[in-house]
Protein backbone atom coordinates (compact mmCIF):
# COMPACT_ATOMS: atom_id res chain seq x y z
CA UNK A 1 0.00 0.00 0.00
CA UNK A 2 1.41 3.56 -1.36
CA UNK A 3 1.38 6.09 1.41
CA UNK A 4 1.91 9.92 0.52
CA UNK A 5 3.73 10.70 3.26
CA UNK A 6 3.24 14.40 2.89
CA UNK A 7 -0.44 14.43 2.79
CA UNK A 8 -2.18 16.97 4.49
CA UNK A 9 1.48 18.64 5.41
CA UNK A 10 0.20 21.87 3.82
CA UNK A 11 -2.20 22.19 6.59
CA UNK A 12 0.27 21.49 9.34
CA UNK A 13 2.31 24.22 8.00
CA UNK A 14 -0.42 26.35 8.63
CA UNK A 15 -1.01 25.06 12.12
CA UNK A 16 2.53 25.65 13.13
CA UNK A 17 3.03 28.99 11.16
CA UNK A 18 0.36 30.69 13.49
CA UNK A 19 1.59 28.78 16.70
CA UNK A 20 4.82 30.76 16.00
CA UNK A 21 3.28 33.99 14.50
CA UNK A 22 2.55 35.18 18.42
CA UNK A 23 5.58 34.38 19.74
CA UNK A 24 7.64 35.96 16.88
CA UNK A 25 5.80 39.51 17.37
CA UNK A 26 6.30 39.19 21.07
CA UNK A 27 9.62 38.76 20.68
CA UNK A 28 9.86 42.10 18.10
CA UNK A 29 8.35 44.08 20.56
CA UNK A 30 10.74 43.06 23.10
CA UNK A 31 13.53 43.65 20.81
CA UNK A 32 12.53 47.18 19.65
CA UNK A 33 11.59 48.37 23.33
CA UNK A 34 13.79 46.57 25.79
CA UNK A 35 16.54 43.81 24.80
CA UNK A 36 17.71 45.87 21.35
CA UNK A 37 20.49 42.46 20.75
CA UNK A 38 22.97 42.80 17.85
CA UNK A 39 22.87 41.80 14.64
CA UNK A 40 24.84 39.00 15.11
CA UNK A 41 22.34 37.60 17.96
CA UNK A 42 19.55 38.35 16.26
CA UNK A 43 20.29 36.26 13.13
CA UNK A 44 20.98 33.46 14.98
CA UNK A 45 18.01 33.57 16.67
CA UNK A 46 15.81 33.68 13.45
CA UNK A 47 17.66 30.96 12.60
CA UNK A 48 16.76 29.22 15.28
CA UNK A 49 12.96 30.07 14.87
CA UNK A 50 13.68 28.55 11.04
CA UNK A 51 14.74 25.20 12.56
CA UNK A 52 11.97 25.02 15.18
CA UNK A 53 9.25 25.66 12.42
CA UNK A 54 10.27 23.08 10.33
CA UNK A 55 11.28 20.40 13.11
CA UNK A 56 7.83 21.33 14.40
CA UNK A 57 6.38 21.01 10.97
CA UNK A 58 7.87 17.74 10.13
CA UNK A 59 7.51 16.38 13.84
CA UNK A 60 3.60 17.05 13.61
CA UNK A 61 3.46 15.44 9.90
CA UNK A 62 5.23 12.42 11.50
CA UNK A 63 2.62 12.09 13.91
CA UNK A 64 0.08 11.66 12.24
CA UNK A 65 1.21 9.39 9.63
CA UNK A 66 3.14 7.47 12.19
CA UNK A 67 3.46 7.83 15.61
CA UNK A 68 -0.63 7.49 15.27
CA UNK A 69 -1.18 4.79 13.40
CA UNK A 70 1.52 2.60 14.82
CA UNK A 71 0.85 3.35 18.41
CA UNK A 72 -2.80 2.04 17.73
CA UNK A 73 -1.80 -1.38 15.90
CA UNK A 74 0.37 -2.08 18.75
CA UNK A 75 -2.04 -1.56 21.32
CA UNK A 76 -4.58 -4.05 19.23
CA UNK A 77 -2.35 -5.89 19.16
CA UNK A 78 -1.30 -6.07 22.81
CA UNK A 79 -4.78 -6.28 23.09
CA UNK A 80 -5.58 -9.59 21.68
CA UNK A 81 -2.94 -11.53 23.39
CA UNK A 82 -3.89 -14.49 25.97
CA UNK A 83 -1.87 -13.48 29.29
CA UNK A 84 -2.90 -9.86 29.02
CA UNK A 85 -1.35 -9.16 32.74
CA UNK A 86 2.00 -9.08 30.32
CA UNK A 87 0.58 -5.75 29.33
CA UNK A 88 1.42 -4.07 32.99
CA UNK A 89 6.14 -4.78 31.85
CA UNK A 90 5.33 -4.02 28.53
CA UNK A 91 3.28 -0.22 29.65
CA UNK A 92 6.08 0.18 32.05
CA UNK A 93 8.75 -0.16 29.33
CA UNK A 94 7.05 1.89 27.19
CA UNK A 95 6.51 4.71 29.54
CA UNK A 96 10.23 4.81 30.48
CA UNK A 97 11.48 4.85 27.42
CA UNK A 98 8.70 7.46 25.78
CA UNK A 99 10.00 9.61 28.99
CA UNK A 100 13.88 9.18 28.56
CA UNK A 101 13.23 10.53 25.05
CA UNK A 102 11.01 13.08 25.61
CA UNK A 103 12.84 16.39 24.44
CA UNK A 104 10.81 18.65 26.93
CA UNK A 105 12.17 16.41 29.95
CA UNK A 106 15.37 16.75 29.25
CA UNK A 107 15.02 20.69 29.08
CA UNK A 108 13.54 20.85 32.32
CA UNK A 109 16.22 18.76 33.88
CA UNK A 110 19.13 20.81 32.39
CA UNK A 111 16.92 23.56 34.02
CA UNK A 112 16.72 22.58 37.13
CA UNK A 113 20.59 21.30 37.33
CA UNK A 114 21.82 24.75 36.14
CA UNK A 115 19.25 26.44 38.36
CA UNK A 116 20.21 24.16 41.35
CA UNK A 117 24.08 24.73 40.92
CA UNK A 118 24.42 20.71 40.11
CA UNK A 119 22.69 19.69 43.37
CA UNK A 120 20.04 18.20 41.28
CA UNK A 121 21.23 16.44 38.49
CA UNK A 122 19.88 15.79 35.27
CA UNK A 123 20.67 12.07 35.06
CA UNK A 124 19.04 11.79 38.61
CA UNK A 125 15.46 13.60 37.44
CA UNK A 126 15.92 12.16 33.90
CA UNK A 127 15.36 8.76 36.28
CA UNK A 128 12.98 10.08 38.31
CA UNK A 129 10.73 10.72 36.16
CA UNK A 130 11.08 8.44 33.70
CA UNK A 131 10.20 5.96 36.46
CA UNK A 132 7.28 7.68 37.47
CA UNK A 133 5.80 7.64 34.56
CA UNK A 134 6.19 3.93 33.83
CA UNK A 135 4.46 3.22 36.40
CA UNK A 136 1.74 5.55 35.90
CA UNK A 137 1.88 3.89 32.53
CA UNK A 138 2.11 0.45 34.04
CA UNK A 139 -1.18 1.54 36.07
CA UNK A 140 -3.37 2.63 32.91
CA UNK A 141 -3.01 -0.65 31.96
CA UNK A 142 -3.95 -2.70 34.63
CA UNK A 143 -7.20 -0.13 34.44
CA UNK A 144 -7.63 -0.90 31.01
CA UNK A 145 -7.57 -4.35 32.02
CA UNK A 146 -9.39 -4.78 35.33
CA UNK A 147 -11.71 -1.98 34.43
CA UNK A 148 -11.01 0.01 37.45
CA UNK A 149 -13.12 3.76 37.63
CA UNK A 150 -10.14 6.64 37.12
CA UNK A 151 -11.04 8.22 40.10
CA UNK A 152 -9.34 5.25 41.82
CA UNK A 153 -6.55 6.31 41.03
CA UNK A 154 -6.91 9.74 40.70
CA UNK A 155 -8.50 10.74 44.00
CA UNK A 156 -5.67 9.26 46.25
CA UNK A 157 -3.28 10.23 44.05
CA UNK A 158 -3.63 14.13 44.37
CA UNK A 159 -4.22 13.17 47.94
CA UNK A 160 -1.01 11.70 48.47
CA UNK A 161 0.66 14.58 46.41
CA UNK A 162 -0.90 17.01 48.96
CA UNK A 163 0.21 15.20 51.91
CA UNK A 164 3.96 14.92 50.67
CA UNK A 165 4.09 18.62 49.78
CA UNK A 166 3.72 19.62 53.70
CA UNK A 167 7.19 17.34 54.19
CA UNK A 168 8.53 18.82 50.98
CA UNK A 169 10.20 22.17 50.82
CA UNK A 170 9.01 24.90 48.08
CA UNK A 171 11.77 24.39 45.48
CA UNK A 172 10.79 20.49 45.03
CA UNK A 173 7.17 21.15 45.68
CA UNK A 174 7.87 23.97 42.40
CA UNK A 175 10.04 21.17 39.90
CA UNK A 176 7.27 18.17 40.70
CA UNK A 177 3.95 20.26 39.34
CA UNK A 178 6.01 21.50 36.73
CA UNK A 179 6.99 18.01 35.78
CA UNK A 180 3.85 17.39 35.88
CA UNK A 181 3.14 19.15 32.89
CA UNK A 182 6.66 18.37 31.36
CA UNK A 183 6.28 14.75 31.51
CA UNK A 184 2.72 15.03 29.38
CA UNK A 185 4.61 15.92 26.45
CA UNK A 186 4.70 14.82 22.80
CA UNK A 187 6.21 11.04 22.77
CA UNK A 188 3.90 10.10 25.53
CA UNK A 189 0.59 12.02 23.94
CA UNK A 190 1.45 10.71 20.38
CA UNK A 191 2.47 7.18 20.49
CA UNK A 192 1.33 5.61 24.44
CA UNK A 193 -1.75 7.00 24.38
CA UNK A 194 -2.44 5.44 21.13
CA UNK A 195 -1.77 2.24 22.27
CA UNK A 196 -4.10 2.44 25.15
CA UNK A 197 -6.91 3.44 22.59
CA UNK A 198 -5.66 0.66 20.72
CA UNK A 199 -5.32 -1.77 23.93
CA UNK A 200 -9.34 -0.80 25.04
CA UNK A 201 -11.11 -0.86 21.68
CA UNK A 202 -9.99 -5.08 21.31
CA UNK A 203 -11.01 -6.15 25.07
CA UNK A 204 -14.41 -7.05 25.48
CA UNK A 205 -16.47 -4.71 27.51
CA UNK A 206 -13.79 -1.85 27.46
CA UNK A 207 -14.80 1.27 25.96
CA UNK A 208 -11.80 3.26 23.94
CA UNK A 209 -13.39 6.47 24.97
CA UNK A 210 -13.49 5.56 28.87
CA UNK A 211 -10.99 3.16 29.55
CA UNK A 212 -8.00 4.46 26.67
CA UNK A 213 -8.42 7.58 28.02
CA UNK A 214 -7.71 9.16 31.04
CA UNK A 215 -3.83 7.77 31.02
CA UNK A 216 -2.56 11.21 30.40
CA UNK A 217 -4.27 12.51 33.90
CA UNK A 218 -2.15 9.72 35.58
CA UNK A 219 1.12 10.76 33.92
CA UNK A 220 0.44 14.15 34.73
CA UNK A 221 0.22 12.84 38.48
CA UNK A 222 2.70 10.10 38.53
CA UNK A 223 6.41 12.72 38.05
CA UNK A 224 4.45 14.85 40.57
CA UNK A 225 4.55 12.13 43.64
CA UNK A 226 8.16 11.14 42.12
CA UNK A 227 9.53 14.14 42.47
CA UNK A 228 8.08 15.21 46.03
CA UNK A 229 9.48 11.75 47.14
CA UNK A 230 13.18 12.27 45.47
CA UNK A 231 12.77 15.74 47.29
CA UNK A 232 12.28 14.01 50.64
CA UNK A 233 15.23 11.86 50.25
CA UNK A 234 17.37 14.78 49.39
CA UNK A 235 16.68 16.85 52.37
CA UNK A 236 17.06 13.47 54.08
CA UNK A 237 20.53 13.17 53.31
CA UNK A 238 20.75 16.56 53.88
CA UNK A 239 19.85 16.31 57.52
CA UNK A 240 22.03 13.19 58.43
CA UNK A 241 24.66 15.10 56.48
CA UNK A 242 24.46 18.18 58.75
CA UNK A 243 23.94 15.99 61.90
CA UNK A 244 27.51 14.32 60.94
CA UNK A 245 28.78 17.60 60.73
CA UNK A 246 27.90 18.60 63.89
CA UNK A 247 28.86 15.50 65.35
CA UNK A 248 32.43 15.42 63.79
CA UNK A 249 32.85 19.27 65.03
CA UNK A 250 32.20 18.74 68.47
Amino acid sequence: MNVNIFEGFGHVLIEVTFALIPLIILFLIFQIFFLKLEKEKLINIFKGLVLSFFGLAFFLQGVHIGFFPVGELIGEKLGEVSYRWILIPIGFVFGFVATFAEPAVRILNHEVEKVSAGYISQKVMLYTLSIGVAVSIALSMLRIIVGFPLWFFIIPGYAIALIMMFFSSKRFTAIAFDSGGVATGPMTVTFILAIAVGVASVIEGRDPLLDGFGMIALVALAPIISVLTLGLLFEGKGREHDSEKDRSST
